[in-house]
C-alpha cells in the first residue's frame, strides 16, 4: 500500500480516484471539486494499491489551531487492513507538525466502523445535534 498527501485538490487522476471512491463510500453520493476548492488549507491524504485511490481521509483549517478531519473512507475489498487507521495517524501527525492543537470531526451512529475508529484513535465525544436534513450528528474532539 502506498500513501501520499496533497496539500490543496490533488492531480486530475488522484481526484478521480477520490470522487470514485466517495460515491462508493457514501452510498451513491457525489463530492463536489468546487467544495474541496474553497476549504481553507485542505489537505487530503490516499491510500493507493498501484494506480487506485483505495482509501482517501480530507481535512481543512476550522480555526482557532483546531484540524476538521472532514472526509474519508476505505472500498468495502479494502477494509480490515489498517488503512483507514493509518490515514488518519498520518494526518493527525503531519496537522500537528502545522500547529494545531485541536481535531475535530462528526460523525454519524449509522458509520459505526468509523464512529469506533475515532474514539478508540482519542477522540472524545462532545455533542450531538440533529442536522437541518433530520439526521443525528454525533461531535467528536481530540487533543494533538
Amino acid at each position: 500500500m502506498e500513501y501520499e498527501y496533497f496539500h490543496g485538490v490533488p492531480d486530475k487522476q488522484t481526484l478521480s480516484g477520490v470522487l470514485e471512491l466517495h460515491k462508493h463510500v457514501f452510498d451513491g453520493s457525489d463530492l463536489a471539486t468546487e467544495k474541496l476548492k474553497e476549504k481553507n488549507n485542505l489537505i487530503l491524504f490516499v491510500a493507493k494499491d498501484g494506480d487506485r485511490v483505495v482509501g482517501f481521509k480530507i481535512g481543512y483549517d476550522y480555526g482557532n489551531r483546531t484540524f476538521y478531519s472532514w472526509l474519508g473512507g476505505v472500498h468495502k475489498d479494502y477494509r480490515g487492513k489498517g488503512i483507514a487507521k493509518e490515514l488518519m495517524r498520518r494526518q493527525h501527525e503531519l496537522v500537528k507538525s502545522m500547529g494545531y492543537t485541536k481535531a475535530r470531526t462528526i460523525s454519524r451512529n449509522e458509520k459505526r466502523e468509523m464512529l469506533i475508529l475515532n474514539i478508540k484513535f482519542g477522540f472524545d465525544i462532545k455533542e450531538t445535534f440533529i442536522s437541518n436534513k433530520g439526521t443525528h450528528k454525533i461531535v467528536l474532539e481530540k487533543m494533538l
